[in-house]
């Protein structure tokens, strides 16, 4: 390629940088004006409705009254169910501006409707938060959502330790851990006793939607990688690092129950990759055991019970439903004594 080719596909990419810059930029604003402007109609919906509280189903008869005289005069796009959901949306948020107008540019309309029928008000705060500073499409919010991501950060921490993960400049490990982890992606069988590669396979073709499931700041680095003694080898499982927390995370697989040796062989990984991995300015590094179930008295006479370090979460490859995944997180929340 000549030398001139090069700099006009320079040029050109330029050129289309820019536009496509241009473009999210302007996405962003529209898509501000018109969130805080459903919120200014939700407010007036509200304070009309107060105004004529006296009258019987008056809400029901000024929405249906409102969608046909805004679908007589602006067409699409004010259907009673839409209006329904803008009046939420202020009942929701009554204070638009605790509702992060710093971020709301990041945040469709549609992940807002999927956020605002969530009645924990944490919850709520979470998804913003989330879904905004890391570009959640309403695909990937809906799915967070209905696998419980939020719940089971929270399942995870123990009482002692437990931290706000809404603090993005206090993050600590227990604000990583999930349990269970949830991967429907894989699409294989919940029962993979012995089948450690298979399972180990499933995640790097799903390497994309692992790391969403892992959370935010995981990068991968490796699988099977090496780690070499004077006298032995041994190969982790995968390895990532997250640039979040700074450090290392090592992660074994297991298709069965855990066991001491899992917690005793995860914790000589730890301990080994912090002395012949980890670098400088690196945190120590973080060993995560997945298994298919645990067992109480297993992790309570073991160094899971204190460690900041090592932790052994569930994984469920079918998605549990909205009861099964209530009463999985209920019996985490109990063995960590909340």
């Amino acid at each position: 390629m000549s030398e001139l080719s090069k700099n006009e596909n320079t040029f050109y990419a330029e050129i289309s940088e820019l536009l496509k810059q241009a473009r999210s930029t302007a996405y962003k604003a529209v898509n501000t004006v018109m969130v805080q402007t459903y919120w200014n109609i939700g407010k007036r919906i509200v304070e009309q409705e107060q105004n004529g509280q006296n009258r019987a189903n008056y809400r029901d008869y000024l929405i249906t009254n409102l969608s046909r005289y805004l679908s007589d005069t602006l067409g699409k796009g004010f259907s009673e169910a839409n209006l329904w959901n803008i009046r939420q949306f202020y009942s929701v948020f009554p204070n638009y501006d605790q509702f992060s107008t710093h971020c709301v540019g990041n945040l469709s309309w549609t992940n807002i409707r999927l956020i605002m029928r969530l009645d924990n008000q944490a919850e709520r705060e979470y998804y913003i938060k989330e879904a905004a500073e890391q570009n959640w499409s309403s695909r990937l919010l809906e799915r967070n959502i209905k696998t419980g991501y939020y719940r089971r950060l929270l399942s995870s921490q123990r009482k002692d330790i437990v931290s706000n993960i809404l603090d993005s400049e206090k993050y600590k490990p227990e604000d990583f851990i999930k349990d269970p982890y949830i991967a429907e992606f894989l699409h294989i069988s919940e029962d993979l006793k012995g089948k450690e590669s298979l399972l180990e396979t499933a995640l790097i073709d799903n390497l994309q939607k692992f790391l969403l499931e892992l959370g935010k700041g995981f990068s991968f680095i490796a699988r099977q990688m090496r780690i070499s003694t004077e006298t032995s080898h041994f190969y982790i499982d995968l390895v990532f690092y997250n640039y979040l927390l700074k450090c290392f995370v090592v992660i074994d697989l297991k298709t069965q129950k855990l066991t001491h040796s899992d917690i005793g062989q995860m914790d000589m990984y730890v301990r080994m990759f912090d002395t012949l991995k980890r670098g400088e300015g690196d945190n120590p590094t973080i060993g995560i055991i997945l298994c298919t179930e645990k067992d109480e008295t297993t992790v309570k006479y073991s160094i899971l019970k204190e460690s900041n370090q090592i932790f052994a979460s569930k994984y469920k490859t079918i998605l549990p439903t909205e009861d099964e995944l209530a009463e999985m997180i209920s019996k985490e929340n109990y063995r960590l004594g909340e």
